[in-house]
């Protein structure tokens, strides 16, 4: 399947391009990464980007680059991540320094999820939030989540947040 775009007030959500690979990668070698797969290799990150971009052409769905539509800057990715051993299709996120704590990622996962229930019918998304990672999980809880200790993530002790997404039109 191919990407759809999407537009947010701020945002254009698209299919990713190898550019964003760069953007990716500095993000995984650094500290800020600790919480999400953990710090990679520039050859790790490639094979962890790569299966992420497959998604689309395997699944149906997967990550979108985010560029700000004012600049056309990269800004972060947003999309539905499914690893194997994933207990069901994960919304996941990240920004680049300069783009934290602007919203984005709220913005960008709010038009996934409608995107995800009106594409693909779904009732639900899972974030799966290492539990280090209070930023995460107050972003999940903001956009409506809600925690769920019955279900499991992929970690022990993961705190996996539910989003109930029938409501969205």
């Amino acid at each position: 399947m191919t990407p759809p775009t999407l537009h947010t007030d701020r945002l254009i959500l698209r299919a990713p391009k190898l550019a964003d690979f760069e953007h990716w990668a500095a993000f995984f070698a650094s500290p800020r990464s600790i919480h999400e797969r953990g710090m990679m290799g520039r050859e790790e990150a490639w094979k962890n980007w790569a299966a992420d971009v497959a998604l689309w052409q395997l699944k149906g769905y997967g990550a979108f680059g985010l560029d700000d539509r004012a600049t056309g800057a990269f800004v972060g990715e947003v999309g539905i991540y499914e690893f194997m051993g994933y207990p069901e299709p994960e919304l996941g996120w990240f920004t680049v320094p300069e783009a934290e704590g602007k919203g984005y990622a709220a913005e960008a996962a709010r038009a996934v999820m409608l995107w995800a229930r009106q594409t693909l019918g779904w009732d639900r998304l899972i974030n799966i939030i290492d539990p280090a990672n209070d930023r995460s999980i107050a972003l999940g809880l903001k956009l409506g989540g809600v925690i769920d200790p019955s279900i499991p993530g992929t970690d022990p002790g993961d705190v996996v947040i539910v989003h109930d997404i029938r409501g969205l039109a």
